[in-house]
């Protein structure tokens, strides 16, 4: 199973469109994941129209109209694998062990918020992935986004692409 993880996609602030090459992985993807802060509701209905299955959350950026679509966390089995979505996790130090006991019964949890790639695991295994923005790199030298690939219960491979910068 392929997954494609994107977050904080800030349309039409950040960025006027998706890059390309984003949505052409959305095409070749299983299963789309969307951390929040899509901020415009098109961006919604071209993910749902593009996906062959779309599992998103809405972030602290999104106003009513996304927040009636959208929960503010998400859950799914994907071949056995637990996962779950949400925006913000909070601060960087002890986000581990915070999400640890917030997500007891979590293998992945994808996250956004602040467009930072992470990708750690904590004591119990559970393991936390940001793909960071792929519209607003903020201090990051690159937009990124992240692919992966599921295999049984498990992640196989896992790839934070680095975006061309746009002009």
């Amino acid at each position: 199973m392929r997954l494609l993880l994107t977050s904080d996609t800030h349309l039409p602030q950040r960025a006027r469109e998706l890059p390309a090459e984003l949505l052409a992985r959305v095409a070749e993807a299983d299963v789309v994941i969307h951390a929040g802060d899509w901020v415009d509701e098109a961006t919604l209905d071209l993910l749902e129209s593009r996906s062959r299955r779309l599992i998103g959350v809405y972030g602290n950026n999104d106003g009513p109209e996304l927040r009636a679509r959208l929960p503010e966390v998400a859950h799914a089995e994907l071949a056995g694998l637990r996962l779950a979505v949400v925006h913000e996790t909070g601060p960087a130090r002890g986000r581990e062990r915070r999400c640890a006991d917030r997500f007891p019964d979590t293998d992945v949890l994808v996250f956004g918020h602040s467009h930072i790639p992470w990708d750690t695991t904590a004591e119990n295994g559970l393991r936390l992935l940001n793909p960071g923005s792929p519209t607003d790199r903020r201090r990051e030298p690159h937009c990124t986004y992240m692919t992966a690939r599921l295999s049984g219960a498990h992640l196989t491979s896992l790839t934070l692409h680095r975006l061309p910068p746009r002009h």
